[in-house]
């Protein structure tokens, strides 16, 4: 397959080297030209300067920070009117299920296919080609198209339902999991500063009730061994966690722990800078209660 690839960052990269290594072609694209220009140095991508040069493409995937930049890049920068019609568009991004919704029906009126697939795993599952992939599409036999491709980044493709589905279901996991976090932060913190060492918490957590992706890998490894180095920035998890917040309000249903968890988590970016590592939150909450 003919491969259009846009956004060659930290999850991107890798992502784009699987694809390569199946044997596919890829035309790499990125606001910084040395990342698409490296790739096609190292890997054997071919390296686009603007959209248009990804006008024979038979797919294009994105993996940028936002749903309005890959909207802006298909609808401003004019990457939607140099695609052939029946191009299927797979947005891998962390995007806004509504937005993506309204850019499919605008992709859809001339004649592209818009399908929503996030991913879930981070850097080190990017690299190994074993991400999990919630697929969101209106369109059957595209979804069955795209599989191949994306069984080249993900050991697990889940279809999650009509379009938007895909990016709702990250956002929602992304919530719980930034909800587990919460919880055994403030967990830790309260024990430390009754005396309890953190490590022989978690140590009990994973044996208890308590257990969680969390107390097994991140807290361990990143917090207490003081690595901060997951991998996932602090402004894309408060971001999935706003996304999540949000849909709960489109929905019409009162969530007051998303709410509490998107305050929390915004509450860290703010205090601490959107590009930090996520595991770093922990450390704008260790605070003092005011008199």
């Amino acid at each position: 397959m003919r491969v259009g690839f846009v956004g060659i960052g930290n999850m991107g990269r890798p992502m784009a080297v699987n694809v390569l290594k199946a044997g596919h072609a890829v035309v790499a694209l990125d606001s910084e030209p040395a990342r698409a220009e490296r790739l096609a140095l190292e890997h054997g991508a071919s390296a686009a300067q603007r959209p248009e040069e990804l006008g024979s493409v038979e797919f294009v995937i994105t993996m940028l920070p936002t749903g309005q930049i890959v909207r802006d890049l298909y609808l401003r920068d004019g990457l939607a009117s140099a695609l052939r019609p029946g191009t299927v568009c797979i947005d891998m991004s962390s995007s806004d299920p509504a937005g993506t919704r309204a850019l499919g029906a605008e992709l859809r009126g001339i004649g592209l296919i818009l399908l929503d697939a996030p991913v879930s795993g981070a850097v080190p599952r990017a690299q190994s080609g074993t991400l999990t992939i919630m697929i969101g599409g209106d369109d059957a036999s595209a979804i069955e198209r795209a599989k191949p491709l994306l069984a080249a980044m993900g050991n697990r493709l889940f279809e999650a339902g009509s379009l938007g589905c895909g990016h709702a279901l990250k956002a929602l996991n992304n919530l719980v999991a930034a909800a587990a976090f919460t919880a055994t932060a403030e967990a830790l913190l309260i024990g430390k500063r009754f005396g309890l060492d953190p490590a022989r918490m978690i140590e009990v957590m994973n044996v208890s009730t308590a257990r969680n992706f969390h107390t097994d890998v991140v807290m361990s490894e990143h917090v207490i061994g003081g690595k901060f180095a997951t991998g996932f920035a602090l402004g894309l998890l408060a971001k999935d966690v706003q996304i999540a917040a949000d849909l709960a309000r489109q929905v019409r249903l009162d969530a007051p722990l998303s709410r509490l968890v998107n305050a929390r988590w915004a509450h860290a970016r703010d205090r601490l800078g959107p590009q930090r590592d996520n595991s770093e939150a922990i450390l704008s909450w260790d605070e003092s209660l005011s008199e």
